[in-house]
């Protein structure tokens, strides 16, 4: 996607034709892509980062991607004289042209030190949350919490819609006491037509809960409420609503119900 580099090279970045290169070039390259699939081509392609063979390299993971994935890349790396460290983000795209990004590094105390100054150039809360494969294991926690309150809220909408009572009164009802939350003022929203009000696809929330739900069944861990979650923005998807923001959970809820929740 040539637009999202444009403004880079005009302010002075320099550009490398292939993953390698790039390597070759640095001692710590930064990866943020999609998923696993994406974070495996990258870095062990034909032209990936490791072909470098760069001693000392390190790469640092901030997608959010299958800890399994990266525990193979963290031996493929090692074997390649490198450090692979998962550093996944959180928060919106407002923080990040702030400058204010949450990160959850999963690394040795070593790997940790030296990443830290220059990860705290784009992040305000640097998190170093255990050893190697943490971070990318925290961050599918954190987004199926945050994914299961999203389905909560446009699940309740849509009853409530239906017994005929006005979701804004339950609105009001939550923003007075501890259910409250950014998640469900986002999600709020979409009462008064706002459908960005958190800006995260719909079908990249889709990806990262079933990651976490193959983590959960890979450690024997029933996951009900994961299932269910990752089961609506499935059918979410499924309506149309993929390429759209997590807030359409609400639209998929009206086609569901047969209800009219989004003011248009």
């Amino acid at each position: 996607n040539r637009e999202r580099v444009a403004d880079l090279l005009a302010a002075g970045a320099t550009e490398a034709p292939t993953p390698r290169a790039l390597a070759e070039g640095a001692e710590i390259v930064f990866l943020c892509v999609t998923g696993s699939p994406q974070v495996e081509a990258v870095v062990r392609g034909e032209d990936g980062l490791l072909a470098a063979r760069r001693p000392g390299l390190v790469v640092v993971d901030c997608s959010t991607s299958e800890p399994a994935s990266s525990a193979a890349l963290r031996e493929a790396a090692a074997a390649a004289g490198a450090t692979f460290v998962d550093a996944p983000l959180a928060r919106t795209p407002v923080e990040a042209e702030q400058g204010r990004l949450n990160v959850m590094v999963g690394a040795e105390e070593a790997a940790f030190a030296r990443l830290e100054p220059v990860l705290r150039c784009f992040a305000e809360n640097v998190f170093h949350v255990g050893g190697p494969g943490a971070g990318h294991t925290i961050k599918l926690l954190n987004n199926f919490i945050a994914q299961a309150v999203c389905t909560a809220t446009a699940e309740a909408f849509a009853v409530g819609v239906k017994a005929g009572i006005d979701p804004k009164k339950l609105v009001e009802l939550v923003s007075a006491g501890a259910v409250n939350s950014g998640l469900f003022q986002a999600m709020a929203k979409t009462l008064d037509g706002d459908l960005g009000g958190l800006r995260f696809e719909l079908d990249n929330a889709r990806k990262d809960i079933r990651y976490y739900t193959h983590l959960a069944e890979g450690l024997a861990v029933p996951t009900v409420v994961g299932e269910a979650v990752h089961q609506s923005l499935a059918i979410a998807s499924a309506l149309g609503h993929g390429r759209k923001f997590v807030p359409s959970l609400v639209e998929a809820q009206e086609q569901l119900a047969g209800a009219t929740i989004v003011r248009r």
